[in-house]
Order: structure tokens, then C-alpha cells, then sequence
């Protein structure tokens, strides 16, 4: 069983700044972390190569910095891991992301059985990537798995959430999918695993690695951008409600009516 699991690099902090001129967030200074959802992901990976037998191979876009978090991820276990790194990448959107996942995934590990990546990006939220990489390589793609039901003969079966409830479908692998993070619990990094991601060598791949077509390649290859980015100023006509003996309810009514919102 071959696993390839795609993650990203998100910052570690609820106090992000944007930009004013690229409407982009800035990143420096502040600390970097594995992106939560993708912590789930790893852990599915191991958990099936552990029932199953294959390997695990983690693959990751970003700049050269983010060789510390993938050896952090070495540490839990992983059999290898991937930087795709160089500057014809940046200001990748969701479907310039995609390609170069794709690419890299169709080039380099084409015998690939699942590939699986967490539900979202906490940075940006968009939910885009793990179905974007699945139609670039033409693969079933089942998104916001809560378990892997089974694997046998050519075939996956999941349990996905919906609004209301839960389904249970069937694929032929090879296939994406999507995980929440309700789907497992994670593993703690091992001692032997820490000093094995110390000593590793972390394979490094270029633009010229993948060949690939340049209009598909970074702020060239992204049709999407944002073209304007704030933060919802405070408005000040708030007003505190006290609840002097039960008399909150009452109060908030009154001022709702007299806004004639009910």
C-alpha cells in the first residue's frame, strides 16, 4: 500500500497580519506549525501502513524552512518526506497548489494506492487542494472522512459526515481523500523516530525537477487573487447588558424592539 499524505505549513498564531499592499498574510516572525488538519491525515497514513503494510511519503509545498516541520513529521514514523521548494512556486493559489501536488505526486511516486490530505488549510480555509490534486491526476476523491471503513481487493470504503448525517461509499484505488480530524487519535513522536528525523536528508524538489508547464506555476498559474483584505472595524455603539435578577431577556427584547428587529 503505497500513502502519500500532502501537508502545509500554517502560523502558529490567532494574530496574523495582512499585508495592505499584497493582501497577503506576513508570515515573518510569526512561529510555524503543522497544519491541524494534516496532523490527522499523517496519522491515517501510519494507521493503514500499520494494518496494510506499503509506505508512508509526505510531500509538502513551501519555501526551504519547512525542512523543520517535515522532520518533526519523520520523527512520528513516516517512511519519507518531500519538500517541493523553489521561487517559480510562490503566490501559488489553490489550483497552481494543485497542479504542482499533482505534478509532483504523477512524476515522482506514480504508483501512489491513496493519497490523503486534512480537510482544510486553517490559513486559508478554502477545501480546495485535496480535490484539486484528485482531478489533476484523475483519481475518486472522497472528502471529509471520519473512517476508513475498509480496504480490500482494489477497493476503499469511508464513512463521510454530511450536515446531516453520515454516508458510506466504495471507490477502486487509487484515490483521494479528505479527513477530518474526528477521524483519529495521534501518535506521540518516538525517541528512535527523533533521532532518525535528525540524521535524515531531506530530498529537495526544483521546478526543474517536474518539467512542468510555467503558466501552470505560481502567481502565472493562479486565476484567483484577493483584491481586498481588512479587518471588520469595532463598532461603537455597543451597549453591556447587565442580568440584575433575571432581567437580561427582558432588556434585550426592549432594545430589539425598539431597533424594530422583532
Amino acid at each position: 500500500m503505497n500513502i502519500v499524505v500532502c501537508v502545509k505549513q500554517v502560523p502558529d498564531s490567532n494574530d496574523v497580519k495582512i499585508n495592505p499592499e499584497t493582501n497577503t498574510l506576513i508570515r515573518s516572525g510569526v512561529p510555524s506549525i503543522v497544519n491541524p488538519f494534516d496532523e490527522n491525515a499523517i496519522e491515517e497514513g501510519l494507521r493503514l501502513r500499520d494494518q496494510l503494510g506499503g509506505k508512508v511519503t509526505v510531500v509538502s509545498m513551501g519555501p526551504p524552512q519547512v525542512e523543520a516541520m517535515l522532520r518533526d513529521i519523520l520523527s512520528l514514523g513516516v517512511d519519507d518526506v518531500i519538500l517541493v521548494t523553489d521561487r517559480a512556486f510562490a503566490g501559488s493559489d489553490t489550483l497552481a497548489t494543485s497542479y504542482t501536488l499533482g505534478r509532483t505526486i504523477e512524476t515522482f511516486l506514480p504508483d501512489t494506492d491513496l493519497v490523503i490530505f486534512g480537510k482544510q488549510a486553517i490559513d486559508g480555509d478554502t477545501a480546495q487542494v485535496g480535490p484539486g490534486v484528485a482531478e489533476y491526476l484523475n483519481i475518486p476523491q472522497m472528502i471529509y472522512v471520519v473512517k476508513v471503513e475498509s480496504i480490500e481487493a482494489g477497493t476503499i470504503t469511508v464513512r463521510r459526515e454530511l450536515e446531516d448525517g453520515y454516508e458510506v461509499i466504495k471507490a477502486k484505488l487509487p484515490v483521494a481523500i479528505t479527513v477530518l480530524k474526528s477521524i483519529n487519535t495521534l501518535r506521540m513522536p518516538s525517541l528512535k523516530g527523533k533521532m532518525k528525523a535528525k540524521a535524515a536528508t531531506i530530498r529537495q524538489i526544483t521546478v526543474a525537477d517536474l518539467d512542468p508547464d510555467p503558466d501552470r506555476l505560481g502567481l502565472k498559474g493562479s486565476p484567483t487573487w484577493v483584491s481586498k483584505i481588512f479587518t471588520p472595524p469595532v463598532k461603537g455603539n455597543r451597549q453591556i447588558i447587565h442580568d440584575d435578577q433575571g432581567s437580561a431577556g427582558k432588556s434585550i427584547f426592549d432594545i430589539l424592539k425598539n431597533l424594530k428587529v422583532v
